[in-house]
């Protein structure tokens, strides 16, 4: 029997995870469609632009896993760069949209574009590039970390300008774990971490945005009408769904209670809804993404392609801090990030960028497998 080209098992759980968010989304957003005179009332507003967002995403990771992965590695710097310069165009007045106070998206009439959901893939991909590129310099803080870190300061400066501090902290993550992976002098990969808590201090009291989230995320029943509301509510999703949940449709807070409950909050009405099985399932699929994307670095390394690897490690960890911060800030965990869910919350640019990476990682896999049968990727 021949064996499988790619990894059938990490493409049916990203269907999967596309499939659940599709119902998900639908069941949040029923309530908030129908009170809401800019969609029209319709009830499956939402549901049928998540329907199109999927299908064309679908049709651009088809499109996407014929890419060579040297390709990839050839465009990451202008790729990067043209990141970075939508970065620019979305903090220009006029030209950058202003939703509840952040200026995250480019209006581009039928949909709206957040490319910070794009940096983090152009992000995983210029440090996987650049940490091959610079392999015999990585323990020079000169020539090996400096320049890197140069780079992620812009990055991170244009997104809190936004202020988008959860995509920066997905960044950061992406990026120093491709760098430590890559082979970074380990002195200069512990002074960063000794670094960081006091950074990310700093960025939290220099903001009062990011302050008052951190103080109602400490106590959200100190003001459960203010601060603390949206989490507050969050929480009693968790709470009412148990073990097995209230049923699928049944959710009370998902009715005009929890703000965001079909984008940042999804997993609160998973969890009020499926319960902590719906929870754990959701975890556990995520899971199996984060270990299949380091099981296909590994053979990459194997094969000797070393920006496949890094790629697909990187792919993995943003899939994995991502779903973290999301999950922790669902539950009261961490401070709220305006972080989506991947593969699961509403949004088109998220679920674009979600299912390109995914692509990506097949195709890394599928490459993988050609090169140990003896045949050119």
């Amino acid at each position: 029997m021949l064996s499988p080209s790619y990894d059938q098992m990490l493409l049916w759980v990203t269907l999967v995870l596309l499939g659940l968010g599709l119902v998900m989304v639908y069941s949040a957003s029923i309530a908030i469609a129908e009170a809401d005179k800019a969609t029209g009332h319709q009830a499956a507003y939402y549901l049928i632009r998540q329907t199109i967002f999927i299908v064309i995403g679908l049709a651009a990771a088809l499109a996407t896993f014929q890419i060579p992965v040297a390709w990839w590695q050839k465009m990451a710097p202008y790729l990067f760069l043209a990141g970075l310069g939508l970065l620019v165009l979305v903090l220009i007045p006029g030209v950058g949209r202003n939703v509840n106070g952040s200026q995250r998206w480019l209006s581009l009439f039928v949909i709206n574009l957040q490319p910070s959901e794009f940096v983090k893939l152009f992000a995983a991909m210029y440090a996987a590039d650049y940490a091959v590129r610079k392999s015999e310099q990585m323990d020079s803080i000169v020539k090996g970390f400096l320049p890197m870190v140069a780079v992620m300061i812009l990055v991170g400066f244009l997104l809190l300008r936004e202020p988008d501090f959860g995509a920066f902290a997905v960044v950061a993550a992406i990026s120093i774990s491709i760098l430590w992976l890559g082979g970074i002098n380990v002195k200069i990969f512990i002074a960063l971490l000794a670094i960081l808590p006091v950074a990310i201090y700093f960025l939290i009291v220099s903001s009062d945005y990011r302050l008052q989230r951190v103080i109602g995320f400490l106590d959200p029943w100190a003001d459960p009408y203010g601060k603390g509301y949206q989490l507050s509510h969050a929480l009693i999703a968790f709470g009412r769904g148990e073990w097995v949940g209230v049923g699928l449709g049944a959710s009370v807070e998902k009715l005009l209670y929890l703000p965001e409950a079909h984008t940042d909050f999804l997993l609160a009405v998973i969890a009020e809804e499926l319960g902590f099985i719906g929870v754990l399932t959701v975890l556990g699929l995520f899971a199996w993404i984060v270990i299949r994307a380091f099981g296909i670095g590994k053979e990459a390394v194997a094969n000797e392609r070393y920006f496949g690897a890094l790629l697909a490690q990187g792919i993995g960890i943003w899939m994995g801090v991502q779903g973290i911060i999301n999950i922790g800030v669902n539950m009261g965990v961490l401070p709220t990030k305006g972080l989506t869910l991947p593969l699961l919350s509403f949004g088109g640019s998220g679920i674009l960028a979600n299912c390109i990476a995914m692509a990506i990682l097949l195709r890394i896999d599928f490459e993988n497998r050609r090169l140990q049968k003896g045949l050119p990727a």
